[in-house]
């Protein structure tokens, strides 16, 4: 599920990021983790059907993982 969210997180995203396959994966992971996470905090993890609301809560803190991931590798050639 890490590697899904990690790259529909990349996705959201606009342009190039200077982040690597592997750096995804694990921001998707921790990004789902947390998002599950937050979600429970606001009682929407578990609901009948898919959970949109979690889902939404891990894409978007994957995709801030990987922007913010991007802003501190950026520069390193």
């Amino acid at each position: 599920m890490g590697i899904a969210i990690g790259l529909l997180g990349r996705l959201t995203l606009p342009g190039r990021q200077h982040v690597g396959v592997l750096s995804t994966i694990v921001v998707g992971i921790a990004a789902a983790l947390l998002g599950t996470a937050i979600a429970g905090v606001f009682d929407v993890a578990d609901t009948q059907g898919v959970d949109w609301i979690e889902l939404a809560f891990q894409i978007a803190l994957a995709a801030f993982g990987v922007a913010g991931l991007d802003r501190l590798l950026g520069d390193v050639p």
